[in-house]
């Protein structure tokens, strides 16, 4: 998982710190803490908590940024050169041009700021003008020139189908062996992955099972609004019908970049693609569900609450 920027305010953390005016700003720009934040009427970092919206392929962003550990996928670009989106690149980067000239874009980075669309817009059209072997440690907020946020740049209606792999190998171009820190970076990251695999079901997007050893999860990134989502799926909780059939459990949900993944624990000695239906049907009984305008019974609000004691929140 990428690091959370620790500056929102540099100007302040600065004055608390004690932070040179040559040392790096702490907001990741590469410039000079005296030429960025710390310059009179500094940047500021806006913090944007749904930052995919209006993106067909917003869910599938939140997995790959949030817990998708090694997955690629092509971008639906309006203009200009092919890119390829990328969980993570050597060393959290958020760019590179690869040995036989492919350029990534990466979303679990080094560093980021408020608005993670406008860094990754950033970062795309850097690698639309990068040379091969260029890599793009962090994406500062005046990197460049201002592209907009990847609304702009992408085919809002264009999905994306991740390609998920069991390694990191895809780093290199193929027959290239890795050496030095993308060596060393390579090692840690295969070691670190779970396997995970996408479901694929009709009406089934963005739904991933994971194998986290002790037991497997599917965590499903949900499109619909949270106070939308939540009456919804109490309805199904007052059912009994909240699971995935036997083997599974409702464990509970996450908030990331403003959408509900909710979690369920899996029975780990059945194959992913063994899930794929049950989530269908799920799928469907949460539409219906959706579709409902009837209030909340007294059964129904106390499964809403439930489900709301079992929420957090990804910073």
């Amino acid at each position: 998982m990428a690091k959370r920027t620790a500056v929102k305010d540099a100007q302040k953390t600065g004055q608390q710190d004690g932070i040179n005016p040559k040392q790096p700003c702490p907001c990741g720009s590469g410039k000079r803490y005296k030429a960025c934040h710390g310059a009179p009427g500094g940047a500021t970092d806006v913090i944007v908590s749904r930052p995919f919206e209006g993106l067909a392929a917003e869910c599938e962003l939140i997995a790959l940024r949030e817990f998708v550990p090694s997955a690629i996928a092509k971008l639906p670009i309006k203009d200009g050169r092919e890119v390829t989106l990328a969980t993570v690149l050597p060393m959290a980067a958020a760019g590179l041009i690869r040995g036989d000239d492919v350029p990534f874009v990466g979303l679990q980075v080094q560093t980021r700021s408020g608005d993670i669309s406008r860094d990754l817009a950033r970062a795309l059209q850097w690698a639309q003008q990068a040379k091969t072997g260029d890599v793009l440690p962090v994406v500062g907020p005046d990197h460049g020139e201002n592209p907009g946020r990847l609304q702009d740049l992408l085919d809002p209606e264009a999905e994306i189908t991740p390609v998920l792999h069991t390694d990191f190998v895809w780093w290199m171009p193929e027959g290239t062996e890795p050496t030095g820190d993308v060596a060393l970076s390579l090692e840690r990251a295969n070691a670190a992955i779970l396997p995970t695999e996408r479901l694929d079901a009709p009406g089934v997007k963005a739904a991933y099972w994971v194998d986290a050893g002790d037991k497997a999860h599917l965590r499903w990134v949900r499109p619909e609004p949270e106070e939308k989502l939540v009456p919804a799926m109490a309805r199904l909780a007052a059912r009994g019908e909240l699971d995935l059939g036997d083997g599974s459990r409702y464990a509970g949900s996450f908030r990331a970049h403003g959408l509900l993944v909710p979690v369920w624990d899996l029975d780990r000695e059945m194959h992913a693609r063994e899930w794929a239906d049950p989530a269908e049907a799920l799928g469907k009984r949460l539409l219906e569900a959706l579709a409902s305008d009837e209030p909340l019974s007294d059964a129904e609000r106390r499964a809403r609450d439930g489900l709301r004691g079992r929420q957090i929140t990804l910073r």
